[in-house]
């Protein structure tokens, strides 16, 4: 069940809030339908319950307030929009990463498949879905985690009217299993057709709230639509029957051929027609919107114009609004007057005919439905929430966009995105190429130690291929989030946790060290094809070197991750690598430079007199090694580097919390 009290958007401006005190209630087991014209504030209002945009108000889902939910994805499945993700990932993939996500079993992904009907295209990519599949996709997204509650915004738009009612059933097998549905639309014959309760919206502010039978009786016209080149005489016989039977109908000439008959079915009107042997071209059941419920000038679309009533019976009420709904506190729209043309006929049992130029008497004024209570004791609470208003001062709580959950499992998360796009295949062929050639040309020309050589580093170049490699992978670790945010389809931005945190930095350094390790090899592999066993022999001090060469990449790809966590962009996260060669070793350069009182000789001496035995398997010729790869200016300003960028991810992190 769902409920929400007082949803109110931050004002825009001199605009009027977009949503305004809008309070209703979604009941488990029913379909309901948030209906509203295009600008009514329909998704700002869903926005605001999941807490995805700042305002006031409290939505409860089963009692609860969003952020209260430990695992918000298992009680509500979300549709916003288009379904986000990195578009060269598969149907099936991007599931399976979300599987991980939400922490469900990743069977549960070729569950959800089959149920949506995407089996079939389960290896298709993202990007190459057409609309109908993409809503698909998304309700797939929506059911992965087998949600209590259904929050979709217009989940119809751009559909097939056969696959707008493949969905609704979804939606009500749904319902039928003890779930909650809420769905946004702009088509009042949907809402009627599929909901089982419609919330009415305009211009942000609740209008109405009613079962679907009355919203189909009171905002709804079902009619009989005939064309007929004998229109206007049909019409007469229509109202001569109904006068005669003492029956109750409306027969309203649309201009030419066309007429709308209110009050009657096919049936009846074929019937008439066979028997004065009337040739009739079209002849179906419609259901007419009644149009926006305020007057034009306020925001909202104008109410499109009223055909001319040519006969109306004795005993036809308004059929917009009957007198008992009216008391529910609905506004009808206002009849159109007749023109000085117009002639209405009323006929009573006797058939008496009587000019209805004048316009009819103005009902009673209603009370408009409060937004914060249902519309059925609007009209009866209108004095108390007078009182109520006059009395209280108090505000909705305000609402305040949080960040979302770290994925249950997110070292497999953190896997199956990394292997579910070719970027990084692609970027670890293009580092073995470049790498390749350029320590081809190296050992052509000379005078390059052969450390270098392997590493494929010239003296021009800032970083080496593969330094740069492991630093654009791992600024993709968190950049595609930003750019595809999957984590971020159902509860706002991508989340900065130490969980998350510590896997795409455990996978960034995996990933590092399997590309450097691969460059090495192949530069190994070509020199000594090409050049014989000179060049490709292991050096002498390789243990300090293989040390410092992982260290290079493993930091750049650090660099990275943490450049595209806070920067929230993967240009940033390479520019933040590309920036430790170019701009911090030489600051740390002319830092180190110059006069020095003082040196660090004998540094690993020291190192081990501070701990009272010896450390096993020799661990301090390990930390001495470290310390002289920091001691190096590459080394020392990718480390001054690294440091800063947690720092500032942790202050984000904190700050996020706080807030």
């Amino acid at each position: 069940m769902i409920q929400a009290i007082g949803l109110t958007s931050n004002p825009r401006q001199e605009l009027p809030p977009a949503v305004d005190d809008v309070s209703f209630e979604a009941r488990t087991g029913r379909v309901t339908a948030l209906l509203g014209a295009k600008d009514a504030g329909k998704t700002t209002a869903l926005r605001l319950m999941l807490e995805l945009q700042q305002g006031r108000g409290v939505t409860y889902f089963r009692g609860r307030p969003l952020h209260r939910i430990a695992h918000p994805s298992r009680e509500v499945g979300v549709l916003l929009g288009d379904v986000p993700g990195h578009p060269a990932r598969t149907v099936r993939g991007h599931l399976r990463m979300l599987c991980a996500a939400a922490g469900v079993p990743v069977q549960r992904a070729d569950d959800v498949l089959e149920a949506v009907g995407l089996v079939s295209l389960r290896d298709q990519r993202l990007g190459t879905l057409s609309r109908g599949m993409d809503r698909r996709l998304g309700l797939a997204c929506a059911l992965l985690a087998d949600p209590h509650t259904l929050v979709l915004d217009g989940p119809t738009d751009g559909l097939s009217h056969r696959e707008g009612a493949w969905l609704h059933e979804i939606l009500r097998a749904h319902t039928s299993q003890g779930g909650t549905v809420l769905f946004t639309t702009d088509d009042p014959k949907e809402a009627a057709r599929t909901a089982d309760r419609v919330v009415t919206l305009e211009a942000g502010r609740l209008v109405a709230d009613q079962d679907a039978a009355d919203f189909a009786r009171t905002r709804l016209r079902p009619r009989v639509a005939v064309l007929s080149p004998y229109a206007a005489r049909l019409g007469a016989l229509l109202a001569k029957e109904a006068r005669a039977r003492q029956r109750s109908i409306e027969v309203v000439s649309e201009g030419g051929n066309r007429l709308s008959v209110y009050g009657s079915n096919c049936a009846d009107v074929g019937e008439t027609a066979y028997r004065h042997g009337i040739l009739i071209h079209q002849l179906a059941d419609e259901v007419g919107a009644a149009g926006p419920t305020r007057p034009p000038g306020t925001g909202e679309r104008p109410e499109p114009p009223r055909p001319r009533p040519i006969t109306r019976l004795e005993g036809e009420a308004t059929l917009d609004a009957p007198p008992e709904v009216r008391a529910e506190g609905h506004h009808p729209p206002a009849p159109s007057l007749p023109g000085a043309d117009d002639t209405v006929l009323l006929a009573s049992d006797e058939g008496t005919r009587a000019d209805a130029t004048s316009p009819a008497p103005c009902p009673t004024s209603a009370t408009a439905a409060s937004p914060g209570f249902p519309a059925s004791a609007a009209s009866a609470a209108a004095p108390a929430s007078l009182a109520t208003q006059a009395s209280v001062s108090s505000l909705p709580p305000p609402i305040t966009v949080r960040p979302g959950r770290s994925p249950l499992r997110p070292l497999r998360y953190e896997l199956r995105r990394l292997t579910g796009v070719g970027t990084g295949y692609l970027t670890l062929a293009a580092v073995l190429a470049a790498s390749a050639l350029i320590c081809v040309f190296l050992a052509r020309a000379g005078h390059t130690p052969q450390p270098r050589l392997l590493a494929a580093w010239p003296e021009d170049l800032p970083l080496p291929p593969a330094a740069l490699g492991a630093g654009l992978l791992g600024a993709l670790a968190f950049g595609d989030e930003f750019r595809h945010p999957a984590l971020a389809a159902d509860r706002g931005t991508v989340p900065r946790r130490l969980g998350l945190l510590v896997a795409k930095l455990v996978v960034a350094a995996a990933t590092a060290l399997l590309l450097g390790a691969l460059t090495a090899g192949t530069d190994a592999a070509l020199l000594h094809l090409v050049y014989g066993e000179e060049l490709a022999g292991v050096p002498a001090d390789w243990v300090p070197l293989a040390a410092s060469w992982a260290a290079l990449v493993t930091g750049c790809a650090w660099a990275g991750v943490l450049a595209a966590g806070v920067f929230r962009s993967t240009t940033a996260g390479l520019a933040a690598v590309l920036a430790v060669p170019i701009i911090v070793v030489p600051l740390v350069q002319k830092a180190v430079e110059g006069p020095a009182v003082r040196s660090a000789a004998g540094l690993s001496g020291r190192l081990r007199n501070l701990v009272l035995m010896q450390w096993p398997f020799g661990g301090e010729r390990y930390v001495a090694g470290g310390v002289r790869v920091i001691a190096q200016p590459v080394g020392g300003a990718l480390a001054l580097s690294l440091t800063a960028l947690l720092c500032a991810y942790v202050l984000t992190a904190v700050r996020g919390r706080v807030r």
